[in-house]
């Protein structure tokens, strides 16, 4: 079973030969940009850059999936939406304290949605992870859900108002953001993604479990019945008052936040969606060490959860021996990094393990990078990899 083989069963709530780690949400650091030359912004606007920095976390961290969507920026800066692109250390966001709508009659697609460069470099990065690594790793995508996109485009406390003083008019609203979330997913799928990340930011610390079930549960089944992909949903918070519906929805798993306990969400969705996510990010990942890690990994594990990743986009300072930690390494024997030949480039055969790295292009520069980490972490920790490389 590969890692795409791996994901997918996992998502189907099929046996699998360990649990999948996956990375429904950014696990990009300022590390692994340095790594491979490839820092945002440009690795948020540049197609290739942006899949050789999503490459990373299949390739040198081991996850079982590549997710390339860094920020929450791509419909809405193609909607028209101002953007603050920050720089390599903060994520690019949404000005949303100037929205471009205020009313639902506004909304509207505007031509090219799909080739403005925003959305088309998630669409071209697809294209090359799938070329390149397709057949191993599985390719997440992502669309915003029109709650998200709500926000985004009417300004968060606007569009709070209106779901309070016509929930009518909210409706209409969402019905026709969800085309957008629609187009945009169809788009990846024929790109080359596996599974869509669906963000629909109904937090638990705006708006109620009851709102969801009014707002969103229905508009949710009609995204599932769509869109032909498994959907992973992330909405942050505490959302156990709210899972009951969500596992109604058919979506094949739910990206939950680290403020729901895993055995009490496991017992509320009943087998009837996958669960997945629950590792904190500033507490853990940022700020703790890998034994801790290790614990809370296991305390998802046990409480039957079969697809293990950090809670969102993690903070970009992050340790990257942190987020290796994620993975099973109780059950690692061997960690088997194919390498290549190309890692030397254009030099001149037979090659040798002695040479001097030479890549000349993103694939070869993803495996030499991948090399020389593992190299650090058996040196250092004695990290059971093994690099078998073909010499031509």
């Amino acid at each position: 079973m590969n890692s795409r083989e791996r994901v997918l069963a996992a998502l189907r709530g099929d046996p699998v030969d360990r649990p999948a780690v996956i990375n429904p949400g950014s696990i990009m650091t300022v590390e692994l940009m340095d790594f491979v030359n490839a820092s945002f912004p440009d690795a948020c606007r540049d197609p290739e850059l942006n899949a050789r920095l999503a490459s990373t976390g299949f390739n040198e961290l081991g996850f079982d999936s590549t997710y390339h969507h860094y920020t929450i920026v791509q419909e809405s800066s193609a909607l028209g939406c101002e953007i603050q692109w920050e720089q390599k250390d903060n994520w690019p966001t949404v000005v949303m304290s100037r929205p471009i709508w205020d009313h639902p009659d506004q909304i509207k697609i505007p031509p090219g949605f799909l080739e403005h460069p925003d959305t088309l470099c998630v669409l071209k990065a697809t294209e090359i992870l799938k070329t390149e690594i397709g057949a191993e790793a599985c390719i997440v995508g992502k669309t915003m859900g029109p709650w998200s996109l709500g926000y985004h485009t009417f300004g968060v406390q606007n569009f709070l108002l209106m779901s309070i003083d016509d929930p009518e008019l909210t409706k209409i609203a969402l019905n026709k953001l969800k085309e957008i979330s629609v187009l945009f997913g169809l788009a990846q799928i024929a790109a080359g993604a596996d599974v869509l990340m669906f963000p629909d930011h109904a937090t638990g610390d705006l708006v109620s479990g009851e709102y969801y079930k009014r707002f969103l549960l229905e508009l949710h089944q009609e995204m599932e019945e769509r869109i032909p992909c498994p959907i992973i949903l992330h909405i942050c918070g505490n959302t156990l008052d709210r899972l009951d519906y969500i596992s109604q929805t058919g979506m094949a798993a739910f990206h939950i936040d680290s403020k729901n306990d895993p055995h009490e969400a496991m017992k509320i969705a009943n087998k009837r969606i996958q669960l997945v996510g629950n590792l904190n990010n500033p507490e853990l990942l940022y700020s703790k060490e890998p034994e801790d890690i290790r614990k809370v990994v296991f305390n998802c594990l046990d409480a039957g959860m079969n697809l293990i990743a950090p809670e969102c986009a993690i903070p970009l300072a992050t340790k990257l021996q942190n987020l290796i930690e994620i993975l099973p390494r109780s059950k690692l024997r061997r960690f088997v990094q194919i390498g290549s030949s190309d890692e030397y480039g254009d030099a001149p055969s037979p090659q040798h393990e002695e040479m001097r790295e030479k890549p000349i292009s993103p694939y070869s520069l993803a495996k030499t990078s991948s090399t020389h980490l593992l190299q650090m972490l058996h040196r250092t920790e004695c990290y059971p990899a093994v690099i078998p490389v073909s010499y031509t």
